[in-house]
């Protein structure tokens, strides 16, 4: 299925969904955060989609705003697409958890929570993965300090 294909099916999916093939050969879609839980669940459910498998989930800083990069595969139609999507509120910044869609997203949501300080409603088990609990801050945020650690050339 083409990038086109896959764009036409998704539209229908929600609202407010921006798409672009920018620096990636596989279709790349914005969803809005209050959609993320119903469009992923949807991607894998959709009988022409499939995507069954998040096999790579990433946090990112984009300065001012945070964000989740979820790479999709479907095992059976053998085609791929990246949906991302952003958090304003660095304060604050939430959201729902994809862990009931893929169980793959378990063990990543807890390492972006970890380094960069999403929470992810509906976790099961939401706590510091590789830092300890005593641990301040989030080490990959683009304004991440930690004079102890740090080196200056």
């Amino acid at each position: 299925m083409t990038n086109e294909d896959l764009q036409n099916i998704i539209t229908s999916l929600g609202t407010d969904l921006e798409f672009t093939t920018e620096a990636s050969e596989f279709l790349n879609v914005i969803v809005p955060k209050k959609q993320l839980h119903s469009i992923c669940s949807q991607l894998k459910s959709h009988p022409e989609l499939k995507f069954d498998y998040a096999f790579c989930i990433t946090g990112m800083d984009w300065v001012p705003a945070l964000g989740v990069i979820y790479h999709l595969n479907s095992t059976e139609l053998k085609h791929e697409i990246v949906v991302k999507v952003m958090v304003e509120d660095r304060e604050n910044p939430t959201l729902d958890s994809v862990h009931d869609i893929w169980q793959t997203a378990d063990f990543h949501e807890l390492e972006i929570f970890d380094f960069f300080g999403i929470k992810f409603n509906n976790h099961p088990k939401l706590r510091r993965l590789f830092l300890t609990p005593e641990w301040e801050g989030f080490p990959l945020r683009k304004d991440y300090v930690d004079e102890a650690n740090m080196i200056i050339k």
